[in-house]
């Protein structure tokens, strides 16, 4: 079955060019899958698989309190590889043809406020070559609103500091560009002239803009880390994700009034109820100004 997941990575890759984080997510569903099948329901032959080895394995991941949203997510992955298999006639059927597609329950986004940002921001005040380095990085996250995905894959030439624009790579190879303020510009022009040299490892080159310490581009994890330690030092308490000042410059745009599709333009979403949930954001924080402000409340 192993053979199989293979050939259905490679059909992803050549014929579909999915984005490396999506083929990632692919291949650990699906891992998590064939291992369910062949050690719990020691299924043989991936042509023996039924509808109803598919609902024990969802069963399974509820059991150990898989969200919705995940499921959904291995259901889509799972759904994907039977219909190759059906194509390529390695199967005579497709299990998933009666398989619901869990709902997904929407979750609020988790948002910084202002002064949380500024707090995070001032934090990482751009003193010696990891803190330009790092100060560069948030700047540009809250500036852009782009993915943490997104900010690693940016070379040099991505960036004009002229014009103070951001050229990226997003879901799917979509590519957008995203227009940034002065602030960020000087804190990213102090980091290419005084901090990114030092990065560069002895005989070694990079076009990444932003490098660790053995002089390579940046990695997701790496950025985490840089991430949680700054949030800690500043006494932030909600819980941060990748993804939090994502959701911070989504939703402090529309708080100051920005326009829904513009938002949805820069954070480069292809359905545009998907930028609506940062709407729901600024209503919930509106409706918890008025019950700490109101005296009839």
């Amino acid at each position: 079955m192993d053979d199989y997941l293979k050939k259905f990575m490679e059909f992803l890759t050549v014929e579909k060019r999915m984005a490396l984080n999506t083929l990632l997510s692919y291949e650990r569903d699906l891992k998590s899958y064939l291992q369910y099948l062949k050690h719990v329901e020691a299924v043989e032959s991936i042509s023996l698989v039924q509808r109803v080895h598919i609902v024990q394995f969802l069963s399974f991941l509820k059991e150990q309190g898989k969200s919705s949203k995940t499921m959904a997510r291995h259901v889509a992955s799972i759904r994907a590889f039977h219909q190759f298999l059906l194509r390529e006639q390695i199967a005579k059927h497709d299990p998933t043809v009666l398989i619901e597609t869990p709902k997904s329950e929407r979750s609020i986004p988790t948002v910084l406020s202002i002064e949380e940002v500024e707090r995070l921001l001032d934090l990482s005040n751009g003193q010696g070559h990891f803190g330009l380095r790092d100060k560069a990085m948030l700047e540009l996250l809250y500036a852009t609103g782009i993915r943490v995905s997104e900010l690693i894959q940016i070379d040099i030439e991505h960036i004009n500091l002229t014009m103070g624009f951001v050229h990226v790579s997003g879901k799917n190879n979509k590519e957008r560009i995203i227009p940034f303020g002065k602030t960020a510009a000087e804190a990213i022009k102090r980091y290419i002239e005084h901090g990114r040299i030092h990065f560069i490892a002895k005989n070694h080159t990079s076009d990444a803009l932003f490098l660790n310490h053995q002089g390579k581009r940046l990695s997701r994890q790496g950025f985490w880390k840089i991430l949680k330690k700054l949030a800690k030092e500043a006494g932030i308490e909600n819980e941060l994700t990748p993804h939090t000042l994502r959701h911070s410059f989504a939703t402090h745009l529309l708080e100051n009034g920005a326009d829904l599709k513009a938002v949805q333009e820069m954070l480069g979403h292809a359905d545009i109820s998907t930028t609506q949930i940062y709407t729901h954001v600024t209503k919930t924080r509106l409706k918890d100004v008025y019950r700490k402000f109101h005296p009839r409340a």
